[in-house]
């Protein structure tokens, strides 16, 4: 049976993309807002800014008092929190539908007048609260820094993937209140956002609610992003050695893929997940309960917006395997699916497999409301959410293998290796 959740959409005079997805399963909405900047739109020498907003936009704005966003709505039993990526950053809080004004009007006010409240005193604080981030997270963590490595190998120098949204702390020390102050102005508008409510409200009282509160916020100049070109697959491999002390020697390798939501990415994805995703995985079967040379193995598919996206596989040599033999083994999984393609039964597990994690995400309101605005920012396609596994229905096995023909060769791979501490 097709899905059919209820989407309506609207625009605000000011430029405002509305969409609302009435639930009336439990007095509860979930309200999201993606705005278009992420890491990509970060200029050389700027880096980190994106990430650095989600941050600042938690310490005050014209009338809400440092810190008050989390203590207002968590008193009205809101669960609220905010994220940043290459194409986007999202703010999000799911509450009880009687305190959505609460949280529309708070929205509202740091969207529009952030920069009433956005003094040196804020900058240096959030800037040493990204700094702990980024070492707790990433410098101090086992193989914390696999996947920036890998951005860096995969995606050539000045794309704009080629550094992760965390930044660099050379460029956020350099910052200043007037640069913070002028990318506010730049991407943070009305016509640069998207705000999705879901759940128990109509799209009449979603629409009205959403000009009660964002309609007075100012329309402003939509910045065109020249799109990037799409990137071929490595023509040659890559490979680094990392050298940390991480508990065992582990590999990573990344394959460029074409730019999510196109029937090649999906292709690729379910590939992946045939090789190293799903519970009866080429990499699952041969490395780790065959072969027994891997302690894990896994596969996975990152889909970006502009141009490309990436995917990777990793894996941990079992005692006493070198990395070499491991990489060797992987390699041969690789060309042999490109050889072969997916069986019939491993088609069946992943489409079955991906249509349960869909379905999953799409029964909470709140996840839910974070693919509509995934896909209306990204794409203008809110109404995918009902046509994702369509199409992925659609895939054939031959679909699979020229995918893996064409972007998952082994000789198009970028390799990150940690060795070990006994190395």
């Amino acid at each position: 049976m097709p899905l059919a959740y209820p989407i309506h959409e609207a625009s605000l005079p000011n430029g405002l993309r509305v969409v609302i997805s009435e639930d009336r399963c439990a007095p509860v909405v979930a309200v999201n807002l993606w705005v278009g900047v992420g890491s990509r739109h970060e200029q050389p020498g700027r880096t980190g800014f994106a990430h650095l907003f989600e941050h600042l936009m938690f310490q005050g704005s014209r009338n809400v008092a440092s810190g008050e966003h989390f203590s207002a709505l968590m008193a009205v039993g809101a669960r609220l929190n905010a994220t940043t990526w290459f194409d986007r950053t999202n703010y999000f809080e799911t509450l009880p539908s009687n305190a959505l004004d609460l949280a529309l009007w708070m929205e509202a006010d740091r969207h529009g007048y952030l920069l009433d409240a956005l003094t040196q005193e804020n900058l240096d604080n959030q800037r040493d609260v990204v700094k702990e981030e980024k070492r707790q997270r990433y410098d101090n963590q086992p193989y914390g820094e696999a996947l920036h490595h890998l951005y860096a190998n995969v995606f050539p120098v000045g794309h704009p993937y080629h550094h992760p949204t965390i930044g660099s702390m050379e460029d956020l020390d350099a910052a200043t209140v007037e640069d913070v102050h002028a990318f506010f102005r730049t991407h943070y508008h009305p016509g640069n956002t998207v705000l999705t409510l879901c759940g128990d409200l109509s799209p009449q009282e979603g629409i009205a609610a959403a000009e009660r509160y964002f309609g007075e916020l100012p329309a402003a100049p939509t910045r065109p992003v020249t799109p990037s070109a799409p990137l071929e697959p490595l023509s040659e491999p890559v490979r680094v050695q990392v050298e940390q002390d991480v508990p065992a020697p582990r590999l990573y390798l990344g394959f460029r893929l074409p730019q999510d939501h196109t029937r090649d990415f999906d292709a690729c994805a379910l590939a992946l997940d045939v090789i190293g995703a799903i519970a009866i995985s080429r990499l699952e079967k041969q490395l780790v309960r065959g072969s027994e040379i891997a302690t894990f193995a896994s596969a996975a598919a990152l889909g970006l917006a502009d141009g490309v996206s990436l995917g990777f596989v990793a894996a941990q040599p079992a005692e006493g395997v070198s990395l070499a033999e491991l990489e060797e083994a992987l390699t041969r999984e690789l060309a042999l699916f490109a050889e072969e393609g997916p069986s019939p039964v491993e088609m069946e597990a992943a489409c079955a497999q991906n249509e349960r994690d869909w379905l999953s995400n799409l029964a909470d309101i709140e996840h839910r409301a974070d693919q509509i605005s995934r896909l209306t920012m990204l794409y203008r396609d809110p109404h995918g959410i009902n046509t994702q596994l369509d199409r992925l229905a659609d895939l054939s096995a031959r679909d699979l293998q020229d995918a893996a023909q064409r972007w998952l060769r082994p000789e198009s791979r970028a390799v990150i290796a940690y060795a070990g501490a006994s190395a």
